[in-house]
């Protein structure tokens, strides 16, 4: 570089870089609707609506997207992910065109909402059947789930009873699911969910960290199956039978509310809606963040950059309450001089997630040691 007389300025971009929390709010479903406006919801392709209620007035009065919409909008006006698929008088039939396939690069159904990172640039991660989730098309939702990094919120379809839920429960063995039983009378609880959802994980006062239970659910008007229910927690109820063996229920307690944070996780540290959707939005989170340094220069400055930079927004995660904690570190063992000949770095890091207080037990004594402040002569 030529030396002239003066002052040069070079920019140096090393350093921590902020990073930003992964959208969590996003609606995905699959629907039918013969007669809804075919402009719009073109068969088998994603669909990105960002106004919900005013789209509902386009889908048509058939099959159930024009309903799946008006439940959700009842909740909020988020961003959806819509893919409507061809209704069929045949159960299987529809149960294939609502699962889908990919042929040669062209997605149907479900296989569609993978489609709308590339199309759209939002990935949906709160996801749900309204409907149509029977037991083929749940086990097809929670696969689709676990790749977009989202949760698959169901019905126990076809559960007359509180113990038949729980059988239905007993499908499945996954941190990415929830199941519901009873429904609302008015409303689907598995569409009327979607939109609580995506309003919790917008609202700044709660939060994606925030499991569904113990929210106000508006717009509906009862419950079609009768569900007991005892706040206090030693007192035998449906609600606490439901709760007990996995199953979110619906309760009038105060209003109308789904009741249970727990997954149909096999793993005991993910039996929380709450810890499994930090586990899906940190992991997401932090590699998104790292794009930029994919092909950099594998220099000591920029290991300590990237954990530097990760540990900054676990700071912030910790004091905005979305974790109790989280910690990023180099491991010399596994960075040996080799790996990083070879173009890899390993970084670690662990985290601690809010669970929801899903138990407050008090102990209650009876004393007579109150009666040292009892004061006959001030008695009235």
């Amino acid at each position: 570089m030529t030396s002239r007389h003066g002052i040069n300025v070079v920019e140096v971009n090393d350093g921590v870089r902020p990073i930003r929390t992964v959208a969590t709010s996003i609606i995905g479903f699959p629907a039918t609707a013969d007669d809804a406006d075919a402009d719009l919801f073109p068969l088998n392709t994603p669909v990105l609506l960002s106004d919900v209620r005013g789209s509902a007035g386009r889908a048509g009065d058939s099959g159930t997207l024009a309903a799946t919409l008006e439940d959700i909008s009842e909740q909020s006006n988020p961003l959806a992910v819509v893919v409507r698929v061809e209704d069929s008088a045949d159960p299987a039939q529809l149960e294939a065109n609502v699962i889908g396939a990919d042929n040669a690069g062209s997605k149907t159904g479900l296989q569609a909402l993978f489609a709308a990172q590339n199309k759209f640039n939002v990935r949906p991660r709160i996801l749900g059947a309204p409907g149509l989730d029977t037991l083929n098309v749940a086990t097809a939702l929670i696969s689709t789930a676990k790749r977009l990094g989202g949760m698959a919120y169901l019905s126990a379809n076809g559960a007359d009873s509180k113990e038949d839920a729980v059988a239905y429960r007993g499908n499945f063995a996954a941190r990415e699911a929830m199941v519901l039983w009873p429904s609302f009378t008015s409303r689907r609880a598995a569409a009327v969910v979607l939109g609580l959802r995506s309003a919790i994980d917008a609202d700044p006062a709660l939060g994606w960290n925030k499991t569904i239970s113990n929210v106000a659910v508006g717009g509906v008007t009862g419950i079609d199956e009768p569900v007991s229910f005892d706040l206090d927690a030693s007192q035998v109820s449906d609600a606490a039978f439901l709760n007990d063996n996995e199953v979110t229920t619906l309760i009038n307690y105060r209003g109308f509310r789904f009741w249970g944070s727990r997954t149909c996780s096999d793993d005991p540290l993910f039996a929380f809606e709450s810890a499994t959707r930090t586990a899906q939005i940190l992991k997401d989170t932090i590699i998104e963040s790292q794009f930029i340094n994919v092909d950099g220069r594998l220099v000591a400055g920029l290991a300590q950059d990237i954990v530097e930079s990760i540990n900054t927004k676990f700071r912030n995660l910790v004091n905005t309450g979305r974790i109790i904690g989280a910690s990023a570190w180099l491991d010399d063992k596994v960075n040996t001089p080799d790996q990083l000949a070879a173009g890899k770095l390993f970084i670690d890091y662990d985290f601690t997630p809010t669970p929801p207080l899903e138990n407050i037990s008090f102990r209650q004594r009876i004393t007579n040691r109150h009666f040292v402040d009892f004061n006959l002569l001030n008695a009235a």
